[in-house]
Formats: structure tokens, C-alpha cells, sequence
């Protein structure tokens, strides 16, 4: 797969946790990215679960999936139009914007603890993030799962073998299946 390098997520050690980080400069004002990231029929588009709980700092979060277990997090930050922090499962995911001239920039940063799943994680970030990509433009995405097998090789080789132990998560298989 021939993926743009602009696209990619880059993997750093930050002391005891890893972190992916993608940034994407989006054709679309904050507010638009903002409402993309935030409101729920967006989200529903590009986001891997359902969100239940409040948009504030603070707010216990719920996180529901039409397969396998949902989990608990909670928003730790929320500052409209710029940022959302939240715990999601066992990860701290960062969702920042910046304006650019008529555009946005998006960084999502994922935190977690354990380094083997990182390709995994991050083919998966890299789906959802050319999802909302395509929800912002008005287009449609290939349906969920799709380009993830190729994503992944495409991440293993990039990350390496230590960043490969962990294959797909729980109900994925079942997912493709429909």
C-alpha cells in the first residue's frame, strides 16, 4: 500500500508509555472539524464506538461497540473548538485542532502502555482518520474494516516487528463478516 507520508502516525517512547500521533491538515474550518469531532452523528462515521457521557472535563464516559465489550473513560479535557482529552479503555486519546490559513490542523495523539500493539493501533487510527477525512468532504468511505488489513502490513513493516505482537481486537472478525 502506497500510503501518503504525511498520513502516517509516528511512534515515540514518552518513559514508560508509547505514543502514536497523527497530523492531518483538513480542508475545513476549525468549527467543521470541531462539530466532526465532537457531535454525535460525525462521530458515528469515523470513530471506532459509540460515545455515551457528557462533552465536558470531568464527565465519566461510556464507550459501546456493536461487537465486543464496551469500557469506561472519562473526558479529562474538553475546550471547545481546540481540544478533547479523554481516557479511552487503557488510553489517553488527544484530539487537538489549530487553525491554518482557511483549513485546520488535526493532531490525534494515542498514549498506552503496551508497545506491541502499536502497528495494530495504528492502522486502525490511520482508518478512522481518513473516515473523517471523507465525512468532512462529503464523500463516502469504504465500509469499516476494509483498507485495515492493508493498513496494518503497511504499519508493521513501518513500526517493526516489537510493534506487531498484537493482532486485531476482539470481535474484529466478526465485524468484517457483517
Amino acid at each position: 500500500m502506497n500510503l501518503p507520508e504525511h498520513d502516517l502516525g509516528e511512534l515515540a517512547r514518552d518513559g514508560e508509555q508509547w505514543t502514536l500521533t497523527f497530523t492531518r491538515r483538513l480542508d475545513h474550518s476549525p468549527e467543521k472539524v470541531w462539530r466532526a469531532v465532537t457531535e454525535p452523528q460525525h462521530l458515528a462515521v469515523w470513530f471506532p464506538q459509540k460515545i455515551v457521557g457528557e462533552m465536558r472535563a470531568g464527565a465519566p464516559l461510556r464507550f459501546e461497540s456493536s461487537v465486543g465489550e464496551g469500557f469506561d473513560g472519562e473526558m479529562l479535557a474538553f475546550d471547545p473548538p481546540t481540544l478533547m482529552e479523554m481516557t479511552w479503555g487503557g488510553d489517553r486519546l488527544r484530539i487537538e485542532l489549530r487553525p491554518d490559513g482557511d483549513g485546520t490542523v488535526l493532531t490525534v495523539t494515542d498514549t498506552f502502555g503496551e508497545l506491541g500493539k502499536a502497528a495494530r493501533d495504528a492502522a486502525g487510527w490511520h482508518e478512522c482518520l481518513d473516515r473523517l477525512a471523507a465525512e468532512l468532504a462529503g464523500t463516502t468511505p469504504a465500509p469499516w474494516g476494509v483498507p485495515w488489513p492493508e493498513l496494518d502490513r503497511a504499519y508493521r513493516e513501518r513500526l517493526g516487528p516489537d510493534a506487531s505482537t498484537i493482532g486485531p481486537p476482539p470481535g474484529w472478525e466478526a465485524a468484517q463478516r457483517g
